[in-house]
């Protein structure tokens, strides 16, 4: 943060450089000056009639906040709208100020006074969106902020802030589509728009937009600070895009091989997945890890124009410091029965096979607040039991979201991913978004559950939650533009457990599908589940519920970290009185640094 805590807080009005009139007459150039201020938005039409000792006030206001005396800066601006209660700007400076003193309520009051004042000025929109993503209401902001652009619709400033909060309500390609208007436009300044659309392409796993916007945001603002970190993503995106293509070459050479009636269940493209899914070691590093930094990034307003990180904005848009705190959940089982009443003094931690330097956190489950995801396979491949799996599933998350902190969401997916409900406590809600969901398409399970994983991530959260992702589906795959490699390293980035139901027929041969489902739950931590027929798959349900709400979490941190991005195991075992239990947990990490605050 610099000298200046208002310098974009208000685009670029400075009515000490105006000079404004301070006698009533003024000529026609004059005039002519004056109009030409409220039509590129500077200043309120009502401003221009504003007497010579309110202006004064007003001006000595905006030099005392360039010299950081908020305080005498509000007496100033309270004088000036005293002296003349329409004056636009001097109520959103006044907001300004009050934000500095940390009392959202009298800002609030300023803008909204500003915006009843001169419903044609946009900056007083502006403002209140800006209040709002700096209180995370992100919805709220975009509201604020689409009057905004009504306004004023070309102003690659206000398009910018848009884009920040398109992103924050994961309107990915919204997104994207405000920045290529920001693009379209002379926006110098606004270089940062493009970090925004590369961080949703990135969401939408569209990597050759992601690398195309982190190039134009480096040509155009390759002093900003976070342009150390757009250039090792970008080669990150580069390497991986090269090593997709190799994928791709080979699949196609084993697809111009397959039979036209080939078993999607028994695919060579499922076994060629599988075999690209091994054992991790040391020396592996990750490919995709950009993709957790850049989403962590999106969630701070380190760049948004107008936005003082240093006035004191809420812990959402910080990103944490620490990059040696791993947290695991994990659950435990004997008999074919979950175990309950272990203490942490049951538990053995090995991290890259050393003990943790100091445990942070030991809870059960059941005392964190649940983000849980419902994810059902829509496509053709399942049709006949589809509206039984349905009602199982509905069942499932009501008996699931027990809690008023607990939330969950509801998508389908064939051909393409549909959040059918977003995340709600609400079961009726969630009940009749599975509902909605239709039956037909391909399936594209692997980008399905990476989505679904990111989404679980990104919403914001003040505490450690248990995240879990249920997947409903026969394991098949013929859709996805990412790798079964790729949507496990997805997984262990976002701290999601999967837990997938099979709705495979009972008797039949154990298939590839089986066995990716098999993989995508275990090396997750969660468990694949087969019933067979639809009885059992009621009790699939059941079961699974009573094992997410008896997992266990430990938070440590590792001894000997580095920050290398290299493959770090994790082991953890549990015994009691003598018993050794089963424990099912992911199996490791790779030791991605976060991003620290600019």
């Amino acid at each position: 943060m610099g000298a200046d805590p208002f310098a974009n807080q208000f685009g670029s009005m400075d009515f000490a450089q105006m000079a404004l009139e301070k006698q009533s007459r003024v000529d026609a150039k004059e005039r002519q000056r004056q109009q030409k201020l409220v039509d590129s938005g500077t200043v309120s039409a009502l401003d221009l009639a504003a007497p010579a000792k309110a202006v004064d006030e007003f001006n000595r206001a905006t030099a005392i906040m360039r010299g950081q005396q908020g305080q005498e800066a509000i007496a100033h601006l309270e004088k000036a709208v005293a002296e003349y209660p329409k004056f636009v700007s001097a109520h959103n400076y006044l907001g300004l100020a009050y934000l500095d003193y940390d009392d959202p309520a009298r800002a609030r009051n300023e803008f909204e006074t500003a915006v009843s004042l001169d419903p044609k000025f946009a900056g007083s929109f502006v403002n209140l969106g800006r209040m709002a993503l700096s209180q995370n209401d992100y919805i709220a902001a975009e509201g604020f902020l689409a009057q905004a652009i009504a306004l004023r619709p070309t102003d690659p400033n206000i398009l910018t802030v848009l884009a920040y909060a398109q992103h924050g309500n994961r309107e990915y390609r919204e997104a994207i589509q405000t920045v290529s208007r920001v693009h379209a436009v002379a926006h110098p300044g606004s270089g940062n728009a493009h970090y925004v659309a590369a961080v949703a392409a990135v969401a939408l796993n569209d990597f050759t937009l992601a690398q195309s916007e982190l190039s134009l945001f480096l040509a155009e603002d390759p002093a900003n600070s976070l342009a150390p970190t757009a250039r090792q993503n970008l080669d990150i995106l580069l390497k991986h895009q090269a090593a997709v293509a190799t994928r791709n070459n080979q699949t196609a050479e084993v697809a111009t091989r397959v039979e036209p009636h080939e078993d999607l269940a028994n695919s060579a493209q499922l076994k060629a997945q599988i075999a690209t899914v091994g054992n991790e070691t040391a020396d592996d590093r990750c490919p995709e890890c950009a993709r957790e930094t850049m989403m962590a990034e999106a969630n701070t307003a380190a760049d948004i124009p107008g936005v003082d990180r240093g006035a004191g904005l809420p812990n959402q848009y910080t990103i944490r410091k620490v990059v040696d705190e791993v947290a695991v959940f994990f659950g435990v089982s004997g008999g074919g029965h979950s175990v309950t009443d272990l203490v942490l003094g049951d538990i053995t931690v090995r991290d890259d096979n050393k003990p943790p330097s100091r445990v942070l956190q030991f809870s059960p489950q059941s005392k964190l607040p649940l983000r849980i995801g419902l994810l059902i396979d829509t496509s053709g491949s399942v049709n006949p039991r589809f509206s039984f799996e349905k009602h199982a599933a509905s069942k499932f998350l009501e008996q699931m979201l027990s809690n008023p902190s607990d939330l969950g969401f509801v998508a389908g997916f064939s051909d393409e991913l549909k959040i059918a409900q977003d995340f709600t406590s609400d079961h009726a809600q969630l009940q009749n978004g599975v509902e909605e969901l239709t039956n037909g398409g391909g399936t594209a399970l692997f980008e399905a559950i990476s989505r679904s994983c990111w989404k679980l991530a990104a919403y914001p959260e003040h505490e450690r939650v248990a995240k879990v992702l249920v997947v409903v589906s026969d394991g098949q795959e013929n859709s996805s533009r990412i790798t079964l490699r790729q949507t496990v390293r997805d997984m262990e980035a976002t701290g999601v457990t999967v837990y997938t139901i099979s709705t495979k027929e009972a008797g039949k041969d154990k298939t590839e599908a089986d066995k990716v489902l098999a993989i995508l739950a275990e090396r997750s931590g969660g468990e694949a589940l087969f019933p067979g027929d639809l009885q059992t798959m009621s009790g699939s349900f059941n079961k699974l519920r009573d094992e997410i709400r008896s997992r266990y979490l430990i938070a440590y941190k590792p001894s000997d970290f580095e920050a290398n991005g290299k493959y770090r195991t994790i082991s953890i075992t549990a015994e009691k009185n003598g018993k050794r239990y089963q424990v099912h947990a992911r199996r490791g990490y790779h030791a991605k640094a976060e991003v620290a605050a600019q």
